[in-house]
């Protein structure tokens, strides 16, 4: 994995705006392994996954693969990529000091299928006070405006929580209500990004992505949550919203089992 090294710079540019573009993070043969081991991934682990961690388009087609929770969990691997090394020191130095690794999640939009997703803050989900948490995405394919590149919009992560309501995106299940307001189309920028690149940003940024009207472009990407060690988690607002959720989700269908509160949820995208 690389040996990145944040320089003051990047920070600056991150605090202002809210996240963080890193081209080539990982790159080459380490690139390939790391491609390698989600298909594997999704080929021998997601079929024995329970509904609420491994989330379809459409449930009688495997190809409709949408999101992948908790992947950690499952695989040593996994829980090898978001516990040590180069992802986990980037987080702790975005957010000045220990944390707390949440999620390791796979985003799925294939080709002229793939759904948009809704603008949100993934704070909203996490429900962490002090809200001291970041997302980041890591690309898998070449993303750009055709097959739905994050869209943050800069600077929001320093004007407070937006409301929030419920969305019928599967896994994505909350929404900003008033968006977009005057500031957001203002500050709104289409972020590209090649195979290997890492895109971070702040818990309280705003961002959205359009679906994937390519006809034959996959768009695929690993989401890594990091809380800081400061966060605590409001433990009974975070049950009953699961609580809440599992409901409604089984009485449309759409689920078996109660999706994680965190999904993206999260953070990314």
């Amino acid at each position: 994995m690389a040996q990145f090294e944040l320089e003051d710079e990047a920070l600056r540019s991150y605090r202002e705006h809210g996240f963080l573009e890193i081209r080539r993070f990982v790159a080459g043969l380490r690139l390939g392994e790391l491609i390698e081991n989600v298909e594997r991934f999704i080929r021998e682990t997601v079929p024995g996954m329970p509904p609420e961690h491994a989330f379809y388009e459409d449930k009688s087609a495997a190809d409709s693969l949408k999101q992948i929770q908790k992947m950690g969990d499952y695989d040593p691997w996994f829980h090898d990529l978001l516990t040590k090394g180069a992802f986990r020191k980037v987080a702790e130095k975005l957010l000045a000091g220990p944390v707390v690794p949440g999620n390791l999640q796979y985003f799925s939009k294939p080709a002229d299928a793939g759904r948009p997703t809704p603008p949100h803050q993934d704070g909203y989900y996490f429900m962490l006070d002090p809200c001291e948490a970041i997302t980041m995405w890591f690309a898998l394919d070449n993303v750009d405006e055709e097959n739905g590149c994050v869209r943050y919009v800069k600077g929001s992560h320093l004007r407070g929580m937006r409301p929030h309501a419920r969305t019928q995106t599967l896994g994505f299940s909350q929404g900003i209500t008033d968006y977009p307001s005057q500031e957001d189309s203002k500050f709104e920028i289409a972020v590209r990004a090649d195979a290997g690149d890492l895109l971070v940003h702040d818990a309280m940024t705003i961002h959205r992505a359009d679906g994937n009207i390519s006809v034959e472009r996959s768009r695929r990407a690993l989401g890594f949550v990091y809380y800081s060690e400061r966060a605590r988690v409001d433990t009974d607002a975070h049950a009953a919203y699961q609580k809440q959720l599992s409901q409604e989700m089984k009485a449309q269908g759409k689920i078996g089992a109660a999706p994680n509160c965190q999904s993206h949820q999260g953070t990314t995208t």
